[in-house]
């Protein structure tokens, strides 16, 4: 006779899987690493060591939070290293690191640990860290460096790092910045300026492709904002751009990649449907254009997801299905 003082009983959904949170984060961190070689070898080992900081200060700012509000610590879930990783790839390897450790703390703090933790936030914590770098020190978080330009790694001048700086793509195109706008090529493989996880669309789409492969994300989102940035760079192309120009440079420029693969699929800021995610991705897309064509600032990635997170609980409520078999009624209110 079966014993039934093992059955173990729980609520729904009774749905079991080999993936955790843990496992989720560190497909994430092993998609990220192509980028991470690709940053080390145009920016030098300081990529490495500001990444390395990054996570460092994430995982210990997380940590004494936890410590303070009597939570059971959480940074073994990698959540942390992840933020660290993507705030690092969202700024120039020229930052200086007690700045980037700053931006960590907001992002870890505020962004997340305040509204609950993970999965709880509304934000994306790495953008809300970017975000209040370059509100609060503009000048350091847009001063690029040039590839194989060998910035120090411990200290350097501001006279030093100035020597080395270059203009993003995107600031060419825009025309707040002065010099020889790179080939599209170069863009492609990473021999340009820009923020240091973002220089390099191919590193991007390898990652990409295993999170795909990994079924860590669905293509909904990130072919949605592409494709959406794409089709309007062709129809109105940017400057003095051809429009095969204006659609590649807008692509493979600035951080659309790297936003919309790791940042625009953040599992907590993000609807839950498909219908939803590919209306968000649109929406990231428009925001991501507006901002490049209208607004004083030559890159829009950043802002234009923090915006569409805010507006997810609204999608979620137009876009969730309805009950199978569901009376009318309740499917016209769902």
């Amino acid at each position: 006779m079966y014993d039934f003082s093992k059955v173990v009983i729980t609520s729904s959904p009774h749905i079991k899987s080999k993936e955790d949170t843990k496992s989720i984060m560190l497909d994430v961190l092993i998609a990220l690493i192509p980028s991470l070689f690709v940053s080390t070898y145009v920016f030098g080992f300081r990529a490495v060591l500001m990444t390395a900081v990054s996570v460092i200060a994430c995982m210990v700012f997380e940590a004494i939070y936890d410590k303070i509000v009597g939570k059971e610590n959480t940074i073994m879930d990698l959540s942390a290293a992840v933020t660290g990783v993507l705030l690092a790839f969202v700024c120039p390897v020229t930052l200086p690191y007690w700045m980037l450790i700053i931006g960590d703390g907001i992002a870890i703090i505020f962004a997340k640990c305040l509204f609950g933790g993970l999965g709880k936030n509304f934000i994306n914590p790495a953008l809300a860290g970017r975000a209040f770098l370059l509100a609060s020190w503009p000048v350091a978080m847009t001063t690029w460096a040039r590839p194989h330009s060998q910035i120090g790694i411990i200290s350097n001048s501001q006279e030093a790092i100035d020597a080395f700086s270059a203009a993003t793509p995107m600031a060419i195109i825009k025309g707040s910045a002065e010099g020889d706008l790179p080939s599209m090529m170069s863009m492609f493989l990473g021999q340009c300026g820009g923020s240091m996880g973002e220089v390099s669309a191919i590193a991007l789409l390898i990652g990409g492709a295993y999170l795909l492969m990994r079924k860590v994300i669905t293509i909904h989102i990130p072919a949605a904002y592409i494709l959406t940035v794409a089709v309007i760079a062709l129809i109105f192309p940017m400057g003095d751009l051809s429009r095969i120009e204006s659609l590649a440079y807008s692509v493979l420029g600035g951080g659309l990649m790297l936003g919309a693969i790791f940042m625009a699929t953040d599992y907590s800021t993000t609807p839950v449907s498909k219908k939803g995610q590919i209306v968000f991705g649109i929406g990231c897309g428009l925001l991501t254009v507006m901002i490049r064509y209208f607004g004083g600032y030559p890159e829009g990635v950043c802002y234009s997801i923090l915006l569409m997170n805010t507006t997810v609980w609204l999608i979620d409520k137009y876009t969730r299905p309805t009950k199978f078999g569901a009376p009318a009624k309740q499917k016209k209110e769902g």
